[in-house]
């Protein structure tokens, strides 16, 4: 089984500072959701695994989550591709959880449910907590510029040995050229 996990807002749509809080508000990236359809095609299943702490703010409901993720799986279907599963942390930063990014919660999730190990799966991600959570769970971390990522970059901390690429569509071209299991 070929998993390929990614962090949602910032790798798959545009990020925002105050929260993606409605339907209207998700707005892909480009090539984001070309890229999921290439990974699908190429056998690879593509999980989702989301910081979602508006919830735990109040700016949104679970149902309100889950509109907007409709609304993200119905454009990734219409270009030809799947999510196989959405995993998302609704709480906030002080709340003392464990599936929170940058700890590995959501992983261990990913991985139990899926009964594999995560070590040689790629986990994309825009921020240095995406990095540490993959690495936590013995995930290869990926950056990408798009959302925070270019902020991260810039502040060069915990970056050492991670593959930086420009967004989702240059990180899947990169994965599929090497037959999908190489090293980008």
């Amino acid at each position: 089984m070929r998993l390929v996990i990614l962090d949602r807002d910032g790798v798959i749509n545009e990020d925002s500072d105050d929260y993606i809080k409605t339907p209207d508000e998700w707005r892909p990236i480009p090539g984001s959701l070309e890229a999921i359809a290439r990974l699908t095609h190429a056998g690879i299943q593509v999980i989702v695994a989301t910081n979602q702490s508006g919830i735990a703010r109040g700016l949104f409901n679970v149902d309100m989550l889950a509109r907007i993720h409709n609304r993200m799986l119905d454009e990734i279907h219409h270009r030809g591709g799947e999510i196989e599963a959405i995993f998302f942390c609704p709480h906030g930063p002080r709340d003392g959880c464990s599936c929170r990014k940058p700890l590995p919660g959501l992983f261990h999730d990913i991985a139990a449910r899926f009964k594999t190990s995560l070590s040689g799966t790629y986990a994309v991600g825009d921020a240095l907590r995406d990095i540490e959570a993959a690495r936590a769970a013995q995930a290869l971390p990926v950056l990408v510029r798009t959302g925070k990522g270019a902020r991260t970059v810039a502040a060069g901390e915990g970056l050492a040995g991670v593959p930086i690429y420009d967004d989702l569509a240059a990180f899947a071209d990169a994965l599929l050229s090497q037959g999908g299991g190489g090293a980008p």
